[in-house]
């Protein structure tokens, strides 16, 4: 019975979240037009709209932990579910994300990535679509701002053990900036998939940076020690320790 309850609080919880991802983007919509600022704005309002949501209408609660950055750099994060995505965007003054391409055809996400200066990537045709996500990275330079990347490349779950791709040191290197690690535990409670969310607390932590310049031989192991060894710490704290290999 627990379990229904708790489901159907879910359903509820994601009922309100996409309706007031409609009302959030209808009502800044004049502004987010003739602004990226009115756009940045939107997005980050709705962040925290959910943030609060989940926290009353399922248990769910959201944590920030380190120091989100206020520069321009590049934010490198382990991704385990739409809620890592929220949590880090309500935190940056002016994020935009890598993004699959087709998210641009979804109603209101689509049309407000595009202008806050998001970059999709056509993820089917791997060495074609780095070059266009590092073409497009540096047309995209006018947007000033923490540019957010999965260096793993798609949503991975709790324990599940995925390499992180050479794209992110590629963009690290293209860029010229530090790179923020974030570390998270979103998985446990907000799965990639379904519509159970389950309460807690869920953490999203920036690690102290990665200064530019590092090789590329050298940066993406330390980036994903760091990632890897924090998230697992997370995990651990919420009562889901890594199982023994």
């Amino acid at each position: 019975m627990t379990y229904a309850i708790q489901w159907v609080r879910s359903l509820l919880f994601l009922v309100a979240m996409y309706g007031g991802m409609a009302l959030v983007g209808i009502l800044y919509a004049p502004w987010a037009i003739v602004s990226r600022r009115g756009a940045l704005a939107a997005c980050r309002h709705w962040c925290k709209l959910v943030c609060w949501l989940a926290g009353w209408m399922v248990g769910l609660k959201t944590e920030i932990r380190g120091t989100p950055p206020t520069d321009e750099v590049m934010v490198a994060s382990k991704h385990q579910s739409f809620l890592d995505i929220i949590m880090i965007f309500a935190h940056v003054p002016a994020g935009r994300f890598i993004m699959k391409r087709e998210l641009l055809w979804m109603p209101v996400l689509g049309q407000y990535a595009v202008r806050i200066g998001c970059v999709p990537v056509n993820r089917g045709k791997r060495g074609a679509a780095i070059q266009k996500m590092l073409s497009d990275v540096e047309s995209g330079k006018s947007f000033p701002g923490q540019l957010i990347i999965y260096p793993q490349g798609t949503r991975v779950a709790p324990h599940v053990k995925v390499p992180y791709k050479v794209g992110a040191a590629l963009l690290y290197r293209e860029l010229g900036q530090p790179c923020v690690p974030a570390a998270t535990n979103v998985g446990l409670f907000w799965p990639r998939k379904g519509i159970y969310r389950k309460p807690g607390r869920a953490i999203v932590e920036f690690l102290p940076r990665i200064e530019a310049g590092l090789p590329r031989d050298q940066f993406l192991p330390q980036l994903e020690a760091v990632v890897e060894e924090a998230s697992d710490r997370l995990m651990a704290e919420a009562g889901s320790p890594k199982p023994a290999e």
